[in-house]
């Protein structure tokens, strides 16, 4: 792993990959089953969150308008809402139903980048920034991968270039999550959850490059609620409408 080297495109071509297996074992093996490759499928899912993180904070950093950056994950987060709502079988509606996975990923990712903002602008108080932090921890919490994916991305963006304060990153929050998920869910996946930490080395290999294009930068907000759609449309027509996740 030492001499590995990857670039921007390959580990987000990664993270597709990983995610697309992740929800290929919802559709397959409905529920929180713990037979050897549904498992082995959702441990190698675990790729993909931490990889979207990193990049969500590198895009804060390079970004020329990060109103327009937050703008365009918002707008996919809207839509893609609706797509993991279809795709997962979870009622559109936020007020009923289990009090986790309400709505995508990408909405406390889109707010990450709000919170980013909102900590960049030196007009406003750091009490004021602290109850934004506060409030968008509510708003989120009930989001795929809950608060978690709001705060990754900004203390990713706040220790950029640190390396080691990344990392210490990753172990803090993860495990947050995975006592949240012990909790609230279940043990065993909720153990489950440290598989993410496997995305260490790769991102640890990045090497700050762009890579080459895959022919369109939009390509992987494409993909997210496309693949959704797909799977929702295999649920509907191998189970009919029920929830693949509980």
């Amino acid at each position: 792993m030492k001499n590995m080297k990857l670039t921007a495109t390959q580990l987000k071509f990664i993270a597709i990959v990983a995610m697309t297996v992740d929800h290929l074992a919802w559709l397959l093996f409905p529920g929180l089953v713990k037979e050897p490759l549904p498992v082995l499928m959702h441990l190698f899912g675990r790729l993909t969150a931490p990889i979207m993180w990193y990049f969500i904070a590198e895009g804060c950093y390079y970004t020329k308008d990060i109103d327009k950056y937050f703008l365009r994950l918002f707008g996919f987060a809207v839509i893609s809402h609706f797509a993991f709502c279809f795709g997962l079988g979870i009622p559109y509606n936020v007020f009923v139903g289990s009090l986790f996975n309400k709505t995508s990923v990408l909405f406390p990712l889109a707010m990450s980048v709000l919170l980013i903002k909102l900590f960049n602008n030196t007009k406003i108080s750091n009490p004021m920034k602290i109850l934004a932090i506060v409030l968008l921890c509510l708003v989120t919490f009930v989001a795929d991968w809950s608060s978690i994916a709001l705060m990754m991305p900004f203390f990713l963006y706040q220790h950029r270039g640190n390396k080691k304060q990344q990392v210490l990153d990753y172990l803090i929050w993860i495990s947050v999550y995975a006592l949240i998920y012990i909790v609230f869910i279940d043990v065993f996946y909720g153990v489950l959850q440290f598989g993410t930490l496997l995305s260490l080395p790769l991102l640890l290999a990045y090497n700050g490059e762009r890579g080459r294009s895959l022919g369109s930068k939009w390509i992987f907000y494409y993909y997210y609620p496309a693949h959704l759609i797909l799977i929702g449309i295999a649920r509907m027509m191998l189970y009919g409408n029920i929830p693949l996740v509980f």
